[in-house]
């Protein structure tokens, strides 16, 4: 007997969001550990806020929100709030009820950046991993460090001298020629027999021809973003206005352990690195390993590592390499040189899921907090399947 296809009303709806989620959905195992670690900050986010005023969104509601934008690469928080409007199961991570109202989008964009700064975001990524399933898969003594570019919201047309570099508009000039006219000329009015000149339109983004112009970071500055710097990291590739994002994985699950974005320079991603494992193991006395690839290969910055007790197991360059046979001839240099490979699947994960290929914030604090966030949810995606494992 064939159905009927009519759509009817109903005055009241009973809908349990808990059972509308498959029991085997991954979001179940991510939702716990999320719940666990935000209940954990619980006195991180009491600091935070008075006991007077008007409520503003839930720091947890509002970092879960985040996270599931990040996970199922939701593009703006316009289109966040949009599809908490239908999507159940965003509801059902975020906490919201099936009757709950979605917040204005600039409400939330407005609590996001006070509450999610780059102190925050790392203590977001610190209880994750400090969950009490997560915290076992972590090793404490193997580790790998890189970086990657992270492309600004920022087009090279806004790339312009700096206010001190351009010549001054007023000419002091010289005396007037003979074809000069003179300035208190008035200007004769236009005869009616005159046709009527036409406004010239200048498209909003006209073509500008760089060629043969020297730009720099020393002279130029973006005018959309001036944290952005002009960078390339490989030669023979083109130049770009862009911020350097960082990570340190530990090489037991490849789960990234620390994450920093600075703006972009030669040695950015060395002192990334020693800031990242001096933040993760503060003072320690027990011998790590650390992997890096062979941009890390400086007589400074090895000599820095094993001053702090790091042994540097980073790829020898074909000269001038700082890496002897002290470090080499043990087998767990060669193990490490195999495993820091995995960090870059964390940085394709964050560009192709994560958005982080361009970044649609502006300013280094801004996309350095998103960042970090983007890394957690990485580590965050991954762990169903690790703990089923």
């Amino acid at each position: 007997m064939r159905g009927t296809d009519e759509a009817s009303g109903s005055l009241f709806s009973y809908v349990d969001l808990e059972a509308r989620i498959p029991a085997r959905h991954p979001l179940r195992r991510i939702r716990q550990v999320v719940n666990e670690a935000l209940a954990s900050m619980d006195g991180e986010f009491e600091a935070l806020y008075t006991d007077f005023g008007r409520p503003s969104i839930a720091p947890e509601r509002l970092i879960r929100a985040s996270l599931i934008q990040i996970l199922f690469s939701v593009r703006s928080e316009r289109q966040l709030m949009e599809q908490m409007q239908y999507n159940l199961l965003f509801r059902w991570f975020v906490g919201l009820g099936i009757d709950d109202p979605v917040w204005v989008p600039t409400v939330f964009s407005k609590n996001r950046d006070r509450l999610l700064s780059t102190e925050m975001s790392r203590k977001v990524m610190a209880a994750i991993l400090a969950h009490r399933e997560v915290a076992p898969l972590l090793s404490d003594d193997h580790f790998s460090v890189d970086g990657t570019l992270v492309k600004a919201w920022a087009s090279m047309k806004s790339f312009q001298p700096k206010a001190g570099d351009t010549p001054p508009d007023d000419d002091p000039g010289g005396p007037p020629g003979p074809d000069s006219p003179p300035e208190d000329r008035p200007e004769p009015p236009p005869s009616e027999t005159d046709p009527m000149s036409r406004p010239t339109r200048q498209s909003r983004n006209a073509d500008v021809d760089f060629r043969g112009e020297k730009r720099s970071n020393a002279t130029h500055v973006s005018t959309t973003d001036p944290d952005a710097r002009l960078y390339k990291k490989a030669p023979g590739t083109g130049a770009m206005l862009c911020f350097i994002g960082h990570a340190l994985m530990e090489n037991r699950s490849g789960l990234i352990a620390q994450g920093d974005l600075s703006q972009a320079d030669g040695h950015a991603e060395r002192r990334a690195a020693l800031d990242m494992i001096h933040r993760h193991s503060p003072s320690s006395t027990r011998r790590l390993t650390l992997g890096a690839d062979k941009g890390f290969d400086a007589a400074e910055f090895v000599a820095d590592l094993r001053q702090a007790c790091v042994t540097p197991h980073v790829a020898q360059k074909s000269r001038y390499s700082a890496i002897d046979r002290r470090t080499t001839r043990h087998e767990g240099y060669a193990l490490s040189i195999k495993h820091r490979k995995r960090i870059e699947e964390a940085f394709g994960w964050a560009k192709t899921v994560g958005g982080m290929a361009q970044t649609v914030y502006r300013g280094l604090e801004r996309v350095r907090s998103r960042f970090i966030l983007t890394m957690a949810a990485n580590n965050l995606a991954r762990l169903p399947r690790l703990l089923t494992a």
